[in-house]
């Protein structure tokens, strides 16, 4: 039975990861900063003498909205312990490595549809630190008998999960104005279920090649959109306000200035237009994801009124 390394274990994917190994029964070891963890300790003996045969790397440092951290900090969480587990990983006799990079390792502001083709430019010290650790592992030829995947996920979700979507629904549920339904945009998401779901896949499957894979669910989705799916799951009727675009950019701009909750970075978040191509990845899978975005979303919205 194949072993597996999962790290950031604390984290959001981490632990829905490792509960759904577990349903699955699978060999699980974890590790997690913020359970006393050294990475140090997992160098190659340490892989070897463990028999771990797969590592999926999910710690790292995300995004911050409010914009505290240390650029530095993202250079050590996202590109360094990545660099040095891959290091680790090619001179070990593990024979799969899965990280999770992010979309933002491509583009910040997005025009078309994301696919794998796109050439990276980002502009966030988050972004910048996930490409360096991806153009590591690619700048390397991957010895036979491994595998090496590098995955970019749109805006992971799921129960549990914190950010701009509790804050959404929290808007709704308290029957608050959407001030912002003058936007008309589209964006992707990835349900964590369909997540776990594609990591299961690519320890399955052997004959789907190494590289570089968006994961998002199938369909985008506006914020209007997900307005009225809140209000549905708590009966109650959308309250969506057309106030002119120009005048919601200037109280942003405000925002910025006084520390208001609506700052330009967040209201991009709320009302950014991006797609991201899933096509690549289920073109080698070959299965449907066993979770469509609506339902996804739905889920995610039923568990906050348990919060």
């Amino acid at each position: 039975m194949n072993k597996i390394l999962v790290t950031g274990s604390s984290g959001f994917v981490g632990q829905n990861l490792i509960k759904y190994f577990i349903e699955q029964s699978k060999n699980i070891i974890s590790f997690s900063r913020n359970a006393g963890f050294d990475y140090k300790i997992i160098d190659y003996n340490y892989l070897n003498s463990n028999n771990i045969n797969i590592i999926i790397h999910t710690a790292g440092k995300a995004h911050d909205l409010k914009n505290v951290n240390n650029d530095n900090e993202y250079f050590k969480a996202n590109t360094d312990l990545t660099i040095n587990l891959y290091k680790q990983f090619l001179l070990s006799n593990s024979q799969l490595f899965i990280t999770l990079s992010s979309v933002k390792a491509v583009s910040d502001n997005l025009n078309g549809i994301l696919t794998e083709e796109n050439t990276p430019q980002p502009l966030t010290s988050y972004g910048k630190s996930k490409l360096l650790a991806e153009e590591y592992i690619l700048s390397h030829i991957i010895p036979k008998g491994k595998r090496v995947f590098i995955l970019r996920p749109c805006m992971i979700h799921g129960p549990g999960n914190k950010g701009n979507l509790n804050l959404l629904f929290k808007i709704v549920r308290k029957c608050l104005p959407w001030p912002l339904g003058a936007f008309d945009n589209k964006r992707s998401f990835c349900s964590i279920d369909n997540l776990c779901f594609v990591l299961n896949e690519l320890i399955q499957n052997d004959q789907i090649p190494s590289g570089v894979y968006n994961i998002a669910d199938d369909d985008a989705l506006s914020t209007n959109e997900l307005i009225k799916m809140i209000a549905e799951t708590q009966g109650k009727k959308p309250f969506i306000l057309n106030i002119p675009r120009f005048l919601i950019k200037f109280l942003s701009i405000l925002g910025d200035v006084f520390g208001l909750p609506l700052n330009t970075e967040r209201l991009n978040k709320l009302t950014e237009t991006y797609i991201v191509s899933n096509k690549k990845l289920k073109n080698f899978i070959k299965k449907p994801l066993p979770i469509t975005a609506k339902e996804g979303l739905i889920k995610t919205f039923n568990s906050f009124n348990n919060v």
